[in-house]
């Protein structure tokens, strides 16, 4: 026997045991999801898991970074929570979407999933039960802040359960084999702001762009419509079956878009390091924003974010704001600082900070 038969036969040995594993792993899950179901707790504990991947991390000797270990048991427990108890989740679509890739990253391939036309819809769907998650985006760190979701976080009645962030690669896909017969290309409108480096480098013909809905959507024209292509994320172009020319085309390496998973009534115990959202509405007058910030402050909490939103209340142009900050709700020093304000204050949730 050669040597890399005896390697691949070490491997196999090694697999064999490693679903030996599994199985024993899913077992004990099992028997958690029983206990969970008498209790009425929560299968899903966001803070839970970053404790184990953060443990396993600081433990382990090999040559496995903390992201491949996290890729690995993110799936491990996307698969562990659908053995406790199947739960459907609504994310932003359509199918491919990177909403949809954000989804999949955080419950797996196997989760019971509902393409939803719009961030409205998730937010319905989770409020009305239909689904038990919805996950939607909130920011990009190139674009700014997706303010339908604030929005829709001020007027219903849901919490934050989890962050995440995905980096945002696109790619450009296309029946044609080279780029010089394309004569469209259809895509969202910031995916072509995102682009628009690779678009003036790569063309050396005028091209017409054409924004639509979605970059899946774009797949979609792509398929149909001769001599065109779409700039899209690359699980779309594979979704749909649209050769892929070329990846990572935005002009950004660092462009990451941050989605939330949302619930109704949900409670995260405290993780050690938690990020705290809020909704404030406060009083129309001279120095109440200055004076609520350095409450803050003086408490030595940091803000990490500030942003206005119209309140929408009659034909008056009030304000409402939309803060984030480090620590958890229930920390004493946090108590403390909100207290004067708990009347005008609207909290979102708090949970472990992951970006």
């Amino acid at each position: 026997m050669d040597m890399l038969e005896k390697l691949r036969k070490k491997i196999d040995q090694i697999d064999d045991e490693l679903l030996k594993l599994f199985n024993e792993r899913i077992a004990v899950v099992q028997e958690v999801g029983r206990l969970k179901r008498t209790t009425k707790a929560p299968i899903y504990r966001p803070e839970r898991e970053k404790a184990i991947i953060d443990r396993l991390s600081k433990t382990q000797k090999g040559p496995l970074t903390k992201a491949a270990i996290e890729a690995i048991f993110l799936e491990i427990f996307a698969i562990s929570r659908n053995y406790e108890l199947p739960e459907r989740i609504a994310y932003l679509g359509p199918d491919g979407s990177f909403t949809h890739q954000a989804a999949e990253s955080r419950y797996g391939a196997i989760s019971d999933y509902i393409a939803l036309d719009s961030i409205s819809a998730v937010f319905e769907s989770v409020a009305t039960r239909r689904v038990k998650y919805g996950v939607v985006p909130i920011e990009n760190n190139q674009e700014g802040t997706v303010q339908e979701t604030i929005d829709y976080l001020g007027t219903h009645q849901l919490s934050i359960v989890a962050e995440m962030a995905l980096p945002i690669h696109f790619s450009i896909a296309a029946l044609e084999e080279d780029l010089s017969q394309v004569t469209t290309v259809f895509s969202r409108d910031i995916a072509f702001r995102q682009c628009k480096n690779f678009i003036n480098h790569y063309f050396d013909h005028e091209v017409k762009l054409v924004p639509v809905s979605s970059t899946s959507r774009a797949c979609q024209m792509a398929l149909e419509e001769k001599n065109s292509a779409a700039i899209c994320a690359p699980i779309a172009a594979r979704e749909y079956k649209v050769p892929i020319l070329y990846n990572n085309i935005q002009d950004s390496a660092d462009n990451t878009t941050r989605f939330l998973i949302l619930s109704e009534s949900f409670y995260n115990e405290p993780s050690g390091e938690d990020k705290t959202s809020l909704i404030a509405k406060l009083p129309d007058e001279a120095g109440a924003l200055v004076a609520f910030l350095q409450k803050f402050q003086s408490a030595g909490i940091n803000l990490c974010k500030v942003e206005s939103r119209p309140a929408k209340m009659g034909t008056h142009f009030k304000y409402m704001f939309f803060i984030e900050l480090d620590g958890h709700f229930h920390d004493p020093e946090v108590q403390k600082t909100i207290a004067p304000y708990k009347d005008q204050i609207k909290w979102l949730g708090s949970y472990a900070r992951m970006c």
